[in-house]
């Protein structure tokens, strides 16, 4: 799945089109590496993404393409801020 809908569907960020201007803003990074929004995001991925100040940084924990509420929460784990 791609960067920028997986961003949406774990619902780490509200849009994909915000979670696409994250990643054309080098906001996001994934393993350590700025990503773009087209990268295939696979399980075990760690994913920093800033905001402001803040970042968050979480591993992936599943890829699913539709994910309700409750489904989303589970896609990923929260690392902690680096």
């Amino acid at each position: 799945m791609r960067l920028d809908k997986y961003l949406k569907v774990s619902r780490l960020i509200k849009r994909r089109t915000v979670a696409n201007e994250a990643c054309d803003n080098e906001r996001v990074s994934v393993n350590g590496k700025t990503a773009r929004a087209s990268y295939e995001v696979k399980e075990g991925d760690v994913i920093s993404i800033r905001f402001g100040q803040r970042t968050l940084t979480v591993e992936v924990v599943s890829v699913v393409e539709n994910a309700g509420k409750a489904e989303a929460a589970a896609m990923y784990r929260e690392v902690g801020p680096s």
